[in-house]
């Protein structure tokens, strides 16, 4: 071997050292890693994961993913096993705390809807949709995400801030996945067992998976419950195949003696619904990771 050829072999494994701890152009934390790192603008941090293997040559997809009420991103992060299917498909996911405190962890701010202990969020509370908006705007100018494929999924209350940015934020958000927390918009004051259509108004059709169990009691896929429940999880299919001008009646088939997926199809822009609900099911993450990133792969946002 001649000694060009080992100074340039030398000379490339060195690049690849340097290059390694760091991700694509992101450089915000080393490749593999969950670091809270500060959003600039808003006085809060966030927990990311950046995946251990990606395509370094372009920006990644974005997935957030939101606790449930009293959770913190971290504990929800570690539920989830959401990180290893991040490192295996090469998504970043965002794993934030929500903005209002309660028993220990947090709660997140939706405008109209009482949190768990009854209170209804104030004018001073944190404003956790511009916090994850703002999330969106740092990442995208380091680089590092596609802003045509960004995802959002949560449990319970995560599952209702995940339905929240479908309805308010469907120019930025591809498609979502709430998990045990499907909701259309708030409860009519009218009527609460019906969504309120003034509530949720998305710019385009949504595509939505969404995954529960048939026993759920602390939100009941029947409705009532909570102040922040109420409406069944089916009227709020409804409400969403509408907005999405999908066929009224979903399709249904058996995946497992457990396990069964509902779809409405034909929907606008492609905006699918897909439902799983696991029978027996209870208030638990119920969601398949890689059947929900697999749908998350099949959409993005055009601008």
């Amino acid at each position: 071997m001649g000694i060009v050829t080992r100074l340039a072999k030398v000379a490339a494994v060195f690049m690849a050292l340097i290059a390694a701890p760091l991700w694509a152009d992101c450089g915000i934390a080393p490749a593999g890693t969950s670091q809270r790192i500060a959003i600039p603008g808003t006085g809060r941090a966030m927990l990311i994961h950046l995946p251990a293997q990606s395509d370094t040559r372009r920006p990644a997809p974005l997935l957030f993913l939101f606790h449930g009420s009293g959770g913190t991103g971290e504990r929800m992060l570690a539920k989830s096993n959401l990180a290893a299917t991040a490192d295996a498909h090469g998504f970043i996911l965002a794993v934030p705390d929500g903005g209002i405190t309660l028993d220990g962890g947090f709660v997140w701010n939706i405008p109209g809807v009482p949190t768990p202990s009854g209170a209804m969020p104030g004018a001073d509370d944190p404003d956790d949709i511009a916090y994850v908006l703002a999330a969106i705007d740092w990442l995208r100018a380091n680089r590092c995400i596609n802003s045509g494929r960004i995802y959002a999924a949560g449990f319970s209350g995560g599952g209702r801030m995940a339905s929240l940015l479908g309805c308010v934020a469907a120019d930025r958000f591809a498609a979502i996945a709430p998990v045990a927390g499907l909701r259309a918009g708030l409860p009519a004051a009218q009527d609460p067992t019906r969504p309120d259509p003034a509530s949720c108004k998305p710019a385009r059709p949504m595509p939505i998976i969404t995954f529960a169990g048939d026993k759920d009691t602390e939100n009941p896929i029947e409705g009532g419950g909570s102040a922040y429940w109420q409406y069944s999880m089916r009227a709020a299919l409804d409400r969403w195949a509408m907005l999405n001008g999908c066929a009224p009646t979903p399709i249904r088939r058996g995946i497992s003696t457990q396990l069964y997926e509902e779809r409405f199809g034909h929907c606008r822009q492609g905006a699918d619904i897909v439902v799983r609900m696991t029978i027996g099911g209870t208030h638990s993450w119920l969601a398949d990771n890689e059947t929900m990133w697999t749908f998350f792969s099949r959409h993005r946002r055009k601008s």
